[in-house]
């Protein structure tokens, strides 16, 4: 926690951007992920180590940016980078960024988006949820947590309630 501008939604936006290459909302439009404090050349990167899953790891994430020319004037954009790295030594490191977010996707149990609204629910989006109607709550809270199973059930009992009826009317 912190006073605004004391650099939270920073921290929340490197461990996102650790875990799925992106940032939420209109930040990740932007494709600015360099520090304005940063000295020209300076590779902008993350490094997060963490438990997930009983697995432990290190990403380390890049983003696409532009750095000064190594001869003469300008700048040349440099592509984005990633790595993950298994400390505990089981499974093959990964380089691709497709492989790493199927990975983060797979131990996390959830998307980018799902992320984003779960856990990164409080920073900002947290009031809005609690201004929509019900209906909207309702949409988001199923595709946050898959209630389709839920909906099966209940529609599979709905159909049951509603043959009882028939066939006891016929009756």
């Amino acid at each position: 926690h912190g006073q605004t501008g004391a650099g939270k939604t920073s921290i929340l936006d490197a461990v996102a951007f650790a875990l799925y290459g992106t940032v939420p909302g209109a930040r990740a439009d932007e494709r600015r992920l360099v520090s304005d404090h940063a000295a020209a050349g300076v590779a902008p990167k993350v490094v997060l180590e963490a438990t997930i899953g009983g697995r432990h790891l290190r990403i380390v994430r890049s983003p696409e940016y532009e750095r000064p020319k190594l001869r003469g004037a300008g700048t040349t954009k440099e592509k984005a980078k990633a790595t993950l790295t298994w400390l505990d030594g089981a499974g093959e490191n990964l380089s691709r960024h497709e492989d790493i977010g199927e990975v983060v996707g797979a131990l996390l149990g959830m998307s980018a988006a799902q992320f984003f609204q779960v856990v990164l629910l409080p920073q900002g989006e947290f009031a809005k949820f609690l201004r929509a109607d019900s209906k909207d709550r309702g949409a988001l809270l199923e595709r946050l947590f898959d209630t389709a199973l839920f909906g099966n059930v209940e529609k599979w009992f709905r159909d049951k309630a509603t043959a009882g009826a028939k066939a006891l009317a016929e009756q």
